[in-house]
């Protein structure tokens, strides 16, 4: 069965240009990959980019690319997302070259909140990759790391993400009332998470996370948060069912990233799902009081 491999990239529309450079490069250690008035694009490894960012009068996450490996696996899961009614499209020649990728198809997720690029051979830099901050980020077979999306209908995203796109169940976990469920594609613990179904909560992507080597890289970039550099989500904590060590702050187009260390891998053939109570054996104290209901809160 095809089957997603792995977070391939996310796009971002921005408002501020000039603020994500500074963010990206100063506070994640993104290396930039391309720079012009309406966009920047951020690399974390050998790949092209793993973070495209463009002018826009609005902020938010617009595209997730899911990386398949090849031809077949493209057309086979095109055809399974096409008869669950969704509108599959393949962009024309110049935007499929314009992503670096090598084939691609684009469909709306369940609650139209942003657009889903399934997608194969994501370009290789000719560059050695180099952080501005001397991170190593932990990508690879992983992916460039994983997203967490507050959702209307349930049954819709198990179907779409489980049933079609091949994603395995990692575990759950009961927080502020919501059954928060998180899968893998990969031995990343989670590539994609998602919780909802209650009314009145908002549905958006909630937080990106990135993943480096070091503790130390986390630790620093933390200081620099708590100075101002950029608005604290959640402070330095550990999560109980990834083990990874992180904090949450606000980007600049004001969706949460989270940036850890030391995430859990998964072994499906020895792995069994569990159920996890909190969200967290230590910290990730709430350090500024938003909504009860943004997404950035959740997870």
């Amino acid at each position: 069965m095809a089957a997603v491999r792995s977070m391939g990239y996310a796009i971002v529309n921005a408002t501020d240009l000039d603020a994500w450079y500074e963010y990206g490069t100063n506070i994640v250690g993104l290396q930039v990959a391309e720079r012009t008035e309406s966009r920047i694009r951020f690399r974390m490894d050998q790949k092209a980019y793993r973070l495209e960012i463009n002018k826009a009068e609005e902020d938010r996450i617009t595209h997730i690319g899911w990386e398949v490996a090849g031809a077949q696996e493209l057309e086979e899961l095109a055809a399974a997302v096409s008869a669950l009614g969704y509108d599959v499209q393949r962009p024309d020649a110049a935007e499929i070259a314009d992503r670096c990728v090598v084939d691609m198809v684009r469909f709306t997720d369940p609650d139209g909140t942003v657009t889903l690029e399934l997608h194969y051979a994501l370009h290789d830099s000719l560059d050695r990759f180099a952080s501005p901050l001397g991170h190593v980020f932990v990508t690879g077979t992983g992916g460039a790391g994983h997203v967490f999306q507050l959702v209307k209908d349930v049954k819709a995203y198990e179907t779409l993400y489980f049933d079609t796109l091949g994603f395995r169940l990692s575990d759950w976990i009961d927080m502020k009332g919501l059954k928060l469920t998180f899968t893998h594609c990969n031995p990343r613990h989670h590539s994609y998470a998602f919780g909802g179904g209650v009314e009145g909560l908002p549905q958006a992507i909630g937080h990106l996370m990135f993943e480096v080597e070091d503790i130390d890289h986390v630790g620093r970039a933390h200081d620099k948060v708590l100075n101002g550099e950029a608005q604290l989500i959640n402070s330095l904590g550990r999560h109980t069912n990834d083990k990874m060590i992180s904090f949450y702050m606000n980007s600049p187009s004001n969706f949460g990233v989270e940036f850890g260390t030391g995430g859990l891998l998964i072994d499906d053939e020895t792995w069994t799902p569990t159920w996890y109570t909190d969200t967290k054996y230590w910290g990730h104290s709430d350090m500024v009081k938003l909504a009860a209901d943004d997404p950035k809160n959740f997870g």
